[in-house]
């Protein structure tokens, strides 16, 4: 142990608002001392957070002197980093954006108009919840620059939230954007780390737009910016000089549905070339390109995506070996694999798979691909973490986790549920992957209650070769039910065939998959179609309500958390993207909220939800209660005094999960 977080600091840390929210964004809200650390470039010094504090801790040191404190109770620090070449430290705080020089220990405002509605280096809620952008700030290659958002939030319309905690109320003035209304208005500013003086971008007379990517090129004088179109039909990739402020258009990427924005976009430093993902023949692959936007040569090629379940699919460039190495569901959509392919490739159908076992693996690599990181796991293998050379040959375990009689799970892996993979077909012949765990102790000879574990909205996927073994699949199992999931058309890493049916009303596809696949589930010999159960979370709880209202002859309960039920009331950049705006699509709005159907209701109904949740707003559910109530429909609620959208991540899950299973106990078992 280097440091222990509640000597350090022993005092119950209190959280600023803007560290409160960022870690809901990361679902790391029930977590607290040490949550996040980053190395320095050298490999030998660590910056991590506490308290709102800011830690450097230099290992090549003795242990009483490793230690020291780079801020001083100025304020609450958040979003930190280091610098590429490791001379700085950068980080936000009370709206602006800091670097503290290692070398002078001394600090540094490069912004100062921070404060209301104006935040600097910080990425806004929708990039934080929805376009997977966390921060607000780019370090340039050679330390001397930073690439900064500016952030106005005055156009996005105020509206009070309420968060009812066990004690209390309490009353927040939310900027919340939802579908429809205005967005903020965001500027990239580029700042001299010494002199503080600031370029502005030039990011086009258009305002409503969506800042998607910042990404420096490797001259340190460039900087890649993705421009997105508020309908995200349109991707513009725009170089910008760092001196002037002028940009101009590298390339664009057009949908009819909408875009699917990623991290793929990787420099290369010996040629003036990048490489750059697309999804232009229907599934996402890789190009190489000049600076001019001119196509050099297409990389990859096939119906499967290059992907990677959690991480940027693009792992490294061998630039003297000119290969590039990327993480794809070539294999199987179930499972993720490494591959390599030639920079110079002339069949982009041709690369080498390099991992081999079957299941999911993670992987890390340094710049030059000298060996990778392999963090592995399947259904028969929890997570194992590993050492290979480039080629795939095993170097060292660094966590084995071998699953023998000495392993922490072993007294319960007689209990475990393997799962059962296959395929159906959807209406469009598109084949559809599911898992089944049967109970424990199974018979076939017997008909068990079935429970449909549903997420079913896109940017996601439930059916993989992944570990279950300490799942609340596990305890549903043992509890005596077969437990089933689908991937239905709108999931995600199945390309845009199967993800676009989706667009421009929810809850209509998905629901007709969800229902086929219960349908086969009900016709097998050890289920009891008569009891048919569903649950899920956010958008399986959306699901869930759908498929109780639409489908009362095929599910008797249903346990729906945190649940969508009227899309006016979700934010911007989720719901547009897929049902477009209110005003082009109202019947599309209409159709995809769960109320005009909530007077269908026939089954057993449970719905919960945290009365603090700032992503779904509780206000989702108090609208459903009233219109059940209005119909006069009997269901059942339990909702969490302070809690948030990450419930069942967070310490309230135990007693959620609990309360899905008593419930299914009660309505399910004869």
């Amino acid at each position: 142990m280097l440091v222990n977080a509640d000597v350090l600091a022993p005092d119950r840390e209190k959280l600023s608002d803007e560290e409160l929210g960022r870690r809901e964004r990361q679902r790391t809200a029930a977590l607290s001392g040490i949550v996040e650390y980053s190395f320095a470039p050298s490999g030998r010094a660590l910056l991590f957070p506490l308290g709102g504090e800011l830690y450097n801790y230099v290992l090549a040191k003795p242990a009483t002197d490793a230690l020291s404190r780079i801020t001083h109770s100025q304020g609450f620090a958040t979003d930190s980093s280091i610098s590429p070449r490791g001379g700085y430290v950068a980080y936000v705080r009370d709206q602006n954006l800091y670097t503290y020089d290692l070398a002078k220990k001394k600090e540094k405002a490069l912004t100062s108009d921070g404060r209301g509605p104006i935040k600097n280096g910080m990425a806004e809620f929708v990039a934080q919840e929805e376009m997977d952008r966390r921060t607000g700030y780019w370090w340039s290659p050679d330390d001397t620059h930073i690439a900064f958002a500016r952030v106005d939030e005055t156009p996005v319309k105020i509206t009070q939230r309420f968060e009812i905690a066990a004690d209390n109320v309490a009353t927040f003035a939310q900027r919340y954007p939802a579908a429809g209304d205005a967005n903020v208005l965001v500027r990239v500013g580029v700042a001299d780390v010494r002199t503080g003086a600031t370029t502005w971008i030039d990011l086009g007379p258009e305002t409503d737009i969506y800042l998607a990517r910042v990404n420096w090129l490797p001259d340190g004088r460039t900087i890649a910016i993705q421009r997105e179109s508020r309908d995200q039909r349109r991707l513009d990739l725009l170089f910008a000089d760092i001196a002037t402020g002028k940009t101009h258009p590298v390339l664009t990427e057009t949908s009819d549905s909408w875009i699917e924005l990623h991290d793929e976009l990787t420099f290369l430093n010996k040629a003036r070339e990048f490489v750059w993902a697309s999804s232009r023949d229907g599934f996402p692959h890789l190009y190489l390109y000049d600076y001019e936007g001119r196509l050099v040569r297409r990389l990859t090629a096939g119906d499967w995506s290059v992907d990677d379940f959690r991480a940027r699919a693009i792992k490294a460039v061998d630039e003297q070996r000119r290969l590039l190495y990327f993480t794809a569901t070539a294999k199987s959509p179930v499972e993720r694999h490494l591959y390599s392919v030639s920079l110079d490739t002339q069949d982009p159908h041709k690369m080498d798979r390099i991992t081999r076992e079957d299941g999911l693996h993670s992987i890390v690599m340094p710049p030059d691909a000298s060996f990778y990181v392999d963090t592995f796991n399947s259904t028969e293998q929890p997570p194992q973490v590993s050492v290979h050379g480039p080629d795939g040959a095993l170097t060292t375990y660094l966590l084995e986790n071998r699953l023998d009689g000495n392993h922490p799970a072993a007294p319960y892996l007689v209990e475990n549920s393997v799962p059962e993979f296959g395929t159906l077909a959807a209406a469009d012949g598109q084949q559809l992957h599911y898992r089944l765990f049967k109970p424990l102790h199974f018979d076939p000879k017997k008909q068990y209650p079935a429970i449909v574990d549903v997420y079913g909205g896109p940017g996601a996927q439930r059916v993989l070769n992944s570990w279950s073994g300490s799942s609340f699949i596990q305890i549903l199992t043992r509890a005596g039910y077969v437990v089933f999931q689908l991937d239905n058309r709108g999931t995600a890493f199945r390309g845009t065939a199967f993800q676009s049916p989706i667009h421009g009303k929810l809850g209509e596809i998905e629901v007709a998959d969800q229902v086929s696949g219960a349908h086969w589930l009900g016709s097998q010999a050890f289920v009891d179609p008569s009891r048919i159960g569903v649950w899920g979370w956010s958008y399986g709880g959306y699901m869930t309500l759908m498929l109780m209202f639409k489908a009362p002859d095929v599910f008797k309960a249903g346990a729906a958390g945190a649940p969508v039920t009227d899309w006016s009331l979700y934010d911007t950049h989720y719901t547009e993207r897929y049902l477009k705006s209110p005003k082009h699509n109202s019947a599309g709005y209409e159709a995809s909220s769960v109320l005009p159907y909530a007077k269908d209701l026939q089954g057993k109904l449970l719905v919960l939800h945290g009365m603090a949740d700032d992503n779904v707003l509780f206000l989702h559910s108090t609208k459903l209660f009233r219109r059940l109530q209005d119909l006069g429909k009997p269901f059942e609620v339990m909702v969490y005094p302070g809690a948030k959208h990450g419930l069942v991540r967070q310490h309230d899950g135990r007693h959620a999960y609990a309360t899905i299973l008593r419930f299914f106990n009660q309505n399910l078992i004869p």
